[in-house]
């Protein structure tokens, strides 16, 4: 297996510069509440010189093609943003002469394009502010800019023209939304939020609070989480929610050299000095974002933890590969050959050479796995934790269909497929099983016989009529074997759980008998009982240890139990590996694991 990173996808710098022209603007305290996600605009929508424009949700769409550095966007960035905080795309701020015709250019309610005098005058009003800001730089030369409102200077080049110098491209860079939108965001009130800020840290760093700058520039990790929050809808809403530990002495302690995450808490523990650039820390944080959100620690089944961890880590790294987010660390498990293949494929690919594999390191380090069984202790933990499958479903959920809508990209297949299974929560155990019972118990289908006489009608008491019978050549068919678990480790709640609930399902399926077995450290022949007395009358036998081979071999030789009949094997998990000829089932609680790869289904009890 390959560990390097030679194959990753090449940075592209003007990508490059958009992004940081981005990041630079939402990293203000300013323009930290306003705006939503950035997108590239469609081919052929802008023309060659407008650099972005605004939607009314706040949305801004920048020009795919066009070149510029990182100050230059930064600009038209902010340019945008502030149109938003200005109130431009509210209705409420503009006069009916203000406004244009009625534009649909995306999905939604209808937008109104803003009338040439007006759209010329807000973008002065935005530019004479964003001169006073020191974010970025102009593309081109500023004039000097009239000292009106947008309101006054709309109404005075309605009739007399716009001048020259202030002249904007036909195409505008923001859009003014329905009545009923602006009341749902209210952009300037978002922007009077950054003001007070702004001005608060301004007033901070006036009176010598050199703490407060300090804690404000924030750290690559923190701009990588923003980063997806506010451009990457796929797992932006997944970000949203998580909290990143960057604690150096709790590295050093649980010996993480990178990151590791535990999805319980929904804590990313990072190795602050690690050394990883910005563009690393998004592959990372994304890296332990979707091990959290996939289960991964939950799914680890009856495999070796780390082994399981590994495939894990082959899997998600060649998603991000192949999605070009951020930029792979170098040492990371990655193999191309690997694409298209789950983590169970990975781990039956691989699982043959332990010794060399255990050498491999994840983020957390050589031997150990990055994904955490449990919270790691430190000062102001959370007391109790979110609902998992809430949230990792409805976040992931959303963020693909976001993702989809707004054109950021194909998904690779096996990431969406595993979404939308996780979309699809698992049916609870007891309805696993029965439809288990469903398809290997059949239903003995009664028929009509004159054997057995019918009662006779009182309007014809001479003509005899069949009665319902059941074939005595299908009883065999419908019955089936336990293999109980009797051993000490067994708890008897789980037991009296377990019974009845296969004593319910046999009688819906008309099975009037189920053969028995005990097994602890022998195997003990109950024969065949009747399915009430499996729940209310069964005296478990046996305290010993756990082997259960004899009990399966001594249903499939016994001369009285049919040669198809199903097994349902009950057990914790504790016990020896165990191997069936024939069709069959494990019953284990929620928290058990098998020590073997079973065959045929495991359900869970909860």
């Amino acid at each position: 297996m390959k560990r390097r990173g030679g194959g990753r996808r090449k940075s592209d710098p003007w990508r490059d510069a958009v992004n940081q022209g981005w990041e630079r603007v939402r990293s203000q305290p300013l323009f930290q509440h306003i705006g939503g996600y950035l997108y590239p605009a469609r081919d052929g929508e802008l023309p060659k010189d407008r650099w972005a424009y605004i939607t009314p949700s706040g949305s801004v769409y920048h020009h795919p093609r066009l070149r510029g550095e990182a100050a230059e966007w930064a600009w038209a960035f902010a340019h945008c943003l502030l149109h938003a905080g200005f109130g431009h795309l509210d209705p409420a701020t503009a006069t009916p002469d203000d406004l244009g015709r009625e534009e649909a250019p995306g999905q939604g309610e209808p937008w109104r394009s803003p009338g040439h005098a007006y759209l010329a005058a807000c973008c002065v009003a935005v530019d004479r502010f964003l001169t006073t800001l020191k974010i970025g730089r102009p593309p081109e030369r500023l004039p000097h800019f009239p000292a009106e409102n947008e309101g006054t200077l709309a109404g005075l080049w309605r009739s007399s023209g716009v001048p020259t110098e202030f002249d904007v491209p036909s195409f505008p860079d923001f859009f003014v939304g329905s009545a009923e939108l602006a009341a749902r965001v209210d952009h300037q009130r978002a922007f009077a939020i950054g003001v007070s800020a702004a001005a608060t840290l301004a007033v901070e760093m006036a009176g010598g609070a050199h703490g407060s700058l300090k804690s404000h520039i924030k750290k690559p990790w923190d701009l990588a989480l923003g980063w997806f929050v506010s451009s990457y809808p796929l797992l932006g809403a997944l970000a949203a929610g998580m909290t990143i530990v960057a604690d150096a002495d709790l590295a050093r302690g649980w010996d993480i050299s990178i990151a590791a995450v535990n999805a319980q808490s929904a804590e990313i523990y990072i190795n602050p000095l690690a050394g990883l650039t910005e563009q690393e820390w998004r592959f990372v944080l994304a890296h332990e974002m979707l091990h959290a959100a996939l289960r991964h620690g939950d799914r680890v089944g009856w495999r070796e933890p780390y082994l399981w961890n590994v495939a894990c880590d082959y899997v998600v790294n060649g998603w991000l590969v192949e999605m070009g987010v951020g930029q792979m660390p170098e040492g990371l498990l990655y193999d191309p050959d690997l694409r298209g293949l789950s983590g169970e494929a990975v781990y039956d690919r691989i699982a043959g050479d332990l010794r060399r594999l255990r050498k491999l390191a994840t983020l957390r380090g050589r031997g150990r796995g990055d994904v955490l069984g449990e919270p790691l202790p430190r000062p102001g933990a959370p007391g109790r934790y979110v609902d998992l499958d809430t949230y990792y479903r409805n976040a992931l959920a959303a963020g693909l269909v976001y993702h989809r809508d707004s054109g950021r990209g194909d998904v690779p297949a096996g990431l969406e497929q595993e979404i939308r299974a996780l979309d699809q929560p698992p049916l609870p155990w007891d309805a696993q099983l029965a439809r288990w019972f469903e398809e290997h118990v059949p239903t003995i289908e009664r028929c009509r016989s004159y054997a057995r006489a019918s009662r006779r009608q009182a309007a014809s008491p001479d003509i005899p009529r069949p009665g319902w019978v059941r074939p005595e050549e299908t009883t065999w068919r419908s019955t089936f074997g336990v293999v109980l678990d009797t051993s000490g480790s067994m708890d008897t709640k789980l037991l009296g759980k377990a019974l009845g609930a296969i004593a319910s399902y046999a009688a819906a399926r008309d099975v009037p008998r189920a053969r028995v077995v005990f097994c602890d450290a022998a195997a003990y022949d109950a024969g065949y009982l009747p399915v009430a007395d499996i729940a209310q009358k069964v005296r478990v036998r046996g305290r010993g240890g756990t082997v259960l081979q004899p009990g399966v071999d001594l249903l499939e030789r016994a001369d009285d139990f049919p040669p198809d009949g199903p097994i349902l094997i009950i057990t914790d998990g504790e016990c020896d590996v165990v191997r069936v000829r024939r069709e069959h089932a494990f019953l284990i609680p929620a928290g058990g694991h098998l020590p073997f790869r079973p065959r045929g289904p495991v359900f869970r009890m909860r």
